[in-house]
């Protein structure tokens, strides 16, 4: 298969072609050329042989031979007597040892012969070594633009392309290493933004960790200076465990964050009932509810279901769930609500909290972006970043609404 579609692919690069077709010209030109040849010797020689007859026939006519003699002696091709004919030519110096040089008409025509044949091979070799060459430069020009542009890759540099314009395999070729080449940028772009991000995320949790790593030091401190004093002990006692409990989620939540961001986490998706999911997300904040004096309720048919990754889904509701906790008051009102179409799944949660500010709606799922009106609330801004990287993750949306002083809507749609 590959034999009988080399040909044609070959035909199919631009200059191939045009090599092909001055080669198909000059066998042309070659077998033409040969003809006009062979046409010009034959027409010589026949001059030749000519000469040398009327020559003969002159010289014999002076001498008295009668001419049907003369005549006879021509048209006559009958073997006869050769052994005599050849003697008398020996005798007379004529035999195949002789020099062309002392045959005057034969070393004309072989001169002749000669001439005409080596300008014929000078102009077809010229000819066809000045198209191998012209053939052979534009293809080495070729190779010199695609080693600039290789080499320009091998030093970061992608701006420039190799040519791709035109068909053939070479062409074909300079294609696949420029999609090679688009694939290794897009690898260094990708490693770039993973040594910015992780860098960024240094920075984040080491600036985040600074408040409560001083608040425990100065705990310590103050411990330190009234071991005697219990009461003392006991209130910076609970301080620290709030202080560890806080780096602890800190730190737990960039963890997640960050392994979302980088793709680590496989999503393993199986069907589940959404009373069983948000039951499972509510299950420790339902305890916080009720210590606070707020209500959480719930709404949806038992038998609708969800294809997602447990856990984590539990986690992205939860996270709603803490978020409305968070900014709503003594007394007031949760609700997480679930409705299956045959377009999505839709869970909202809602609150009678606080609501969000109109500056503060569009940077809400940013990481550790916190309100200037809610720096007093419990939370540390991680939050709503993981609950949409959660959510996007496997393939769905999360929006918000809100009216400040009314409270806040937070959607999952998947």
């Amino acid at each position: 298969m590959h034999k009988n579609t080399l040909p044609m692919s070959l035909l199919q690069d631009n200059q191939y072609r045009h090599y092909f077709t001055f080669l198909t010209f000059f066998s042309l030109a070659l077998f033409f050329l040969g003809m006009v040849l062979c046409t010009a010797l034959t027409s010589s020689a026949r001059t030749v042989l000519l000469s040398h007859d009327e020559a003969v026939v002159s010289s014999l006519l002076s001498q008295g031979i009668p001419e049907h003699v003369v005549a006879a002696a021509l048209t006559d091709t009958s073997s006869g007597n050769t052994q005599a004919a050849t003697a008398l030519l020996s005798r007379i110096g004529i035999s195949e040892t002789l020099k062309t040089r002392f045959l005057p008409p034969l070393h004309a025509y072989a001169t002749t012969i000669r001439i005409v044949t080596l300008s014929a091979l000078f102009l077809l070799s010229f000819l066809l070594l000045g198209g191998t060459y012209l053939f052979l430069s534009k293809r080495e020009r070729l190779y010199t633009q695609a080693s600039s542009i290789l080499n320009n890759y091998l030093s970061g540099d992608y701006s420039l392309c190799l040519p791709q314009a035109r068909e053939g395999s070479v062409y074909r070729m300079f294609s696949c290493i420029d999609r090679l080449a688009t694939m290794l940028q897009a690898q260094n772009e990708n490693e770039q933004r993973s040594k910015i991000f992780l860098r960024n995320t240094i920075s984040d949790i080491s600036h985040q960790l600074k408040t409560p790593l001083a608040a425990l030091s100065m705990y310590q401190e103050i411990m330190g200076n009234e071991p005697e004093n219990p009461d003392v002990i006991q209130e910076f006692t609970s301080k620290s465990e709030a202080s560890i409990r806080r780096m602890e989620q800190l730190i737990q939540s960039m963890l997640k964050t960050t392994r979302l961001d980088t793709g680590n986490i496989v999503f393993e998706k199986h069907r589940y009932r959404l009373e069983e999911l948000v039951l499972q997300s509510l299950n420790d904040l339902s305890v916080r509810a009720k210590d606070e004096g707020k209500e959480i309720v719930t709404e949806g048919s038992p038998e609708d279901t969800l294809v997602c990754d447990f856990s984590w889904t539990c986690e992205a509701i939860g996270n709603l769930v803490k978020n409305a906790l968070d900014h709503t008051e003594k007394g007031g009102i949760i609700r997480v609500i679930w409705d299956v179409s045959p377009v999505a799944c839709r869970i909202s949660v809602s609150d009678d909290g606080n609501g969000i500010a109109p500056e503060d709606i569009h940077h809400i799922f940013k990481r550790f972006y916190r309100s200037r009106k809610s720096q007093d609330t419990q939370g540390i801004g991680l939050g709503l970043s993981l609950t949409k990287s959660i959510v996007e993750g496997q393939g769905g949306t999360v929006t918000v609404k809100s009216i400040p002083g009314e409270g806040a809507e937070f959607v999952i749609q998947i």
